[in-house]
């Protein structure tokens, strides 16, 4: 903990550090040992370090320079992420696509990257055409970068010189995230808060080994694989093993045939393996530390004390947060603790805005109370924010407390625990979290303002006993009579599965306040249990169906969508 306190305080953003920095020389310290491990096999580090550098030499072929966008759509492989590492490499930006997105929310999100080439796995180029700019696009599959690198001369395996020039400050990543504006926000990860993150979290927290292997079931475009999970392996000089996805039958088996002693969560996975019929082998393994966010505090004892894990290591954070918080001290039921400077605040519940005294500064929850956390923003903690500079200026706070500070707002509800600590409590605004992901309500207004028996509507989300973050429930007014298979399976074709809403509610008018806002709080307080007289349909496998005594059961169960 002591060697990794520097990066995290002290590390500059205006270095010369990068990630790919930190995996090549790691390449050049230990090339025998085992890096990533999959179904289609395994590399070692020196073995992948090569192949990373070959894939950088066919994207420069590619025309891909340093600060340009590579777009990546692809399922988990270890392809996808050594092409990531080349991108990095090379100081150009790994644009992570979500491969949920189809149509127009893609086509947004494609927008938004500007691609030099995108890289695409061959079995979603159906997804892919689904957008409308993608005839406009230069797109480049993983077989073809493979057949490439294969007949790459031989200094095509030598490390880019890019790599030793890239700084803290540039961009690494684009990791897409839900935003109030109805289409997904990029938001920007930098090499320096990718660094942070490693010696906070993997070093602070997490502490591999390098005889551990940590198995990650997450999809590489989510930020607990692509920087908590791989930030902790390469800080431990550990392996990693990737499965392409998550599978709640196969998990354990999946753990002990990779041999891995340590795993990346998020809390809805947690739950489905604590529903699961016990089985001998969920005990016949080595997993010793497991890392990600979302455990719930009620079913925290018991998975740890079913499972015979040794230590929890819960951490807060967010794709765009300039700052974390991680369980470094194996303390139940905490998100942890955060040495870097924030402040949890008092706040309006009606608007979710930061509340302000008589003096216009801001005042601190007592301990054992809820507020919304703030993240100072300063020089050594910068907020790298979102591709759009105006979604950026909307996430920060000047003034708070002092005439010149600046403080990103998280838009979370934590309860103030003392000595640093946090717990998460919930999430504001018009964005919830269903299935590990964030759902803007207002992209899910859109879609179904699109249908022709929508006249008007309003998303939230509601709590389902069982189950972790919120789950979508639409209030709708409507022109025509619902015809649930035509709305299913229209929904389906515009939206990705997790943000489908699950609960659909008949109502006759929506009141809005005085900025023309649906008045969801009523509504969300309500939730499907306070529906009254009106009407409520559910989503099952085989579309919507009226609203029936043990769905609520059924969806934490996961025997519903």
């Amino acid at each position: 903990m002591a060697r990794n306190a520097p990066g995290l305080l002290v590390r500059r953003p205006t270095t010369k550090s990068s990630i790919g920095a930190v995996f090549q020389d790691l390449a050049g310290k230990q090339p025998e040992r085992t890096f990533v491990i999959a179904d289609e096999g395994r590399l070692t580090y020196g073995e992948a370090n090569e192949r990373v550098n070959r894939y950088a030499s066919v994207l420069r072929d590619a025309g891909v320079q340093r600060g340009d966008v590579v777009g990546l759509l692809s399922h988990n492989s270890i392809d996808m992420l050594l092409v990531m590492l080349a991108t990095v490499k090379l100081g150009a930006v790994s644009g992570l696509l979500n491969y949920n997105q189809r149509g127009d929310v893609l086509d947004h999100s494609l927008g938004i990257l500007d691609a030099r080439v995108v890289v695409l796995e061959e079995s979603l180029r159906e997804s892919l055409e689904t957008a409308p700019s993608a005839g406009q696009q230069n797109v480049m599959t993983l077989d073809e970068m493979r057949a490439a690198a294969d007949g790459a001369p031989a200094p095509a395996a030598q490390n880019p010189s890019e790599c030793a020039e890239t700084r803290g400050h540039e961009k690494a990543y684009y990791i897409f995230t839900s935003g109030t504006t109805g289409m997904p926000k990029a938001s920007i990860m930098s090499h320096h808060r990718w660094l942070k993150s490693y010696s906070g979290l993997g070093g602070l927290g997490v502490r591999l080994r390098a005889d551990d292997t940590l198995y990650c079931c997450l999809p590489l475009y989510h930020n607990n694989a692509v920087t908590v999970a791989l930030g902790a392996v390469l800080n431990g000089g550990a392996s990693m093993a990737i499965a392409g996805k998550f599978s709640v039958s196969n998990f354990w088996d999946d753990i002990v045939r990779f041999d891995a002693s340590s795993f990346v969560y998020i809390g809805e996975l947690c739950r489905y393996l604590l529903g699961q019929p016990e089985r001998p082998i969920e005990r016949q393994h080595r997993v010793r530390v497991i890392v990600g966010n979302g455990l719930r505090t009620d079913i925290w004892r018991e998975f740890q004390e079913r499972f015979g894990i040794e230590r929890i290591a819960e951490f807060y954070g967010a794709s765009e947060c300039n700052i974390a918080f991680i369980n470094a001290y194996n303390l139940d039921e905490t998100a942890g603790t955060c040495p870097l400077p924030h402040k949890v605040v008092r706040y309006d519940p009606d608007t979710g805005d930061a509340l302000r005294n008589a003096k216009g500064r801001l005042e601190q929850v007592k301990t054992g109370e809820v507020g919304l956390l703030l993240a100072k923003v300063t020089s050594g903690q910068p907020f790298d924010g979102y591709t759009d500079e105006g979604e950026t200026e909307k996430k920060l706070l000047r003034d708070g407390f002092r005439k010149g500070d600046c403080w990103f707002v998280t838009g979370d509800l934590v309860r103030r625990q003392g000595f640093q600590h946090v717990a998460f409590v919930d999430r504001l605004g018009d964005t919830f979290r269903w299935k590990g992901e964030n759902v803007a309500t207002t992209e899910v207004e859109a879609a179904l303002e699109r249908l022709p028996q929508v006249q008007d509507c309003a998303v939230y989300g509601v709590e389902v006993p069982g189950s972790d973050g919120r789950a979508g429930m639409a209030a709708v007014v409507l022109r025509e009579d619902f015809d649930s298979s035509d709305v299913a399976g229209r929904l389906a074709e515009m939206l990705p599965k997790y943000a489908v809403p699950l609960f659909v509610r008949e109502v006759q008018s929506l009141e809005q306040t005085s900025t023309f806002k649906s008045r969801k709080v009523e509504l969300r307080d309500a939730g499907y249990a306070g529906a009254g007289d009106d009407r409520v349909w559910v989503l099952t496998k085989e579309g919507y169906v009226p609203f029936y005594e043990g769905y609520p059961e059924d969806v934490a169960g996961a025997r519903q969508p």
